[in-house]
């Protein structure tokens, strides 16, 4: 059991380690940079805007260890000869460098761009308005409540919006023979039909909703801790 997960964790790892740090990263400091004494919070749009600029390039930078974490899952329902065995992430960049070229590391990236583009507008902006609908509008303060209540829905509208997108990722990443976009695109709805877009979404939000409660809860409270040693608050 150990050898199957650490390949695995090791994908995981390094995906969090670069999609995720950069568009969390990038998104606060377009934030810091549009907010002035006058104009503390950004407008919706400002938002949108910041967080799609932020996720695509987080959904670039990650696009290697998430061809790698989709294989990863997938290698374990394949036939032993089918299967391509990577012992960890680091081993896996090296093989599909070595063995089908450094284009193999940005495959699908576009897809994965955009999905990643949706992804951090519809959860990133979404937590923001729904902190700041829930702090004007309501009795909450800004604490652990309110910081629950907004990753809770900003969580759910994460999942709905970006439901179409993973599967098309998911498919592409895992694919064994290189199609374009609009074929894809084709042959699912032609076996699967309109449902397609939102296959899987249960267990999507299942995975999506505790990781953006969670995400949310820590950053909120990184922040906290950060600007009291900055002598900020």
């Amino acid at each position: 059991m150990a050898n199957i997960i650490h390949p695995q964790l090791s994908a995981s790892l390094l995906r969090q380690l670069t999609y995720s740090t950069t568009r969390f990263g990038v998104y606060e400091e377009l934030k810091a940079l549009s907010t002035t004494p006058t104009t503390t919070n950004p407008s919706f749009l400002t938002l949108l805007a910041l967080s799609s600029t932020s996720g695509f390039l987080g959904g670039i930078a990650g696009n290697p260890a998430d061809v790698l974490n989709v294989r990863m899952q997938h290698d374990a329902a394949l036939p032993s000869r089918d299967r391509r065995n990577y012992k960890n992430a680091i081993d896996g960049l090296i093989r599909m460098t070595r063995e089908e070229g450094w284009r193999s590391l940005f495959r699908g990236v576009w897809p994965n761009s955009m999905r990643a583009v949706l992804m951090t507008a519809s959860q990133l902006s979404s937590y923001d308005i729904f902190k700041t609908l829930l702090l004007s509008n309501t009795q909450l303060q800004d604490n652990l409540t309110t910081h629950f209540s907004a990753s809770f829905l900003a969580g759910f509208v994460a999942t709905t919006v970006c439901s179409p997108v993973d599967v098309i990722k998911t498919r592409v990443m895992s694919a064994k023979e290189s199609k374009g976009l609009a074929r894809l695109l084709a042959d699912i709805y032609g076996r699967e039909g309109v449902g397609w877009m939102f296959k899987g979404w249960v267990p999507s939000f299942i995975r999506l909703g505790p990781h953006t409660i969670v995400t949310f809860l820590f950053l909120e409270q990184h922040k906290k801790v950060y600007r009291r040693l900055r002598g900020v608050d």
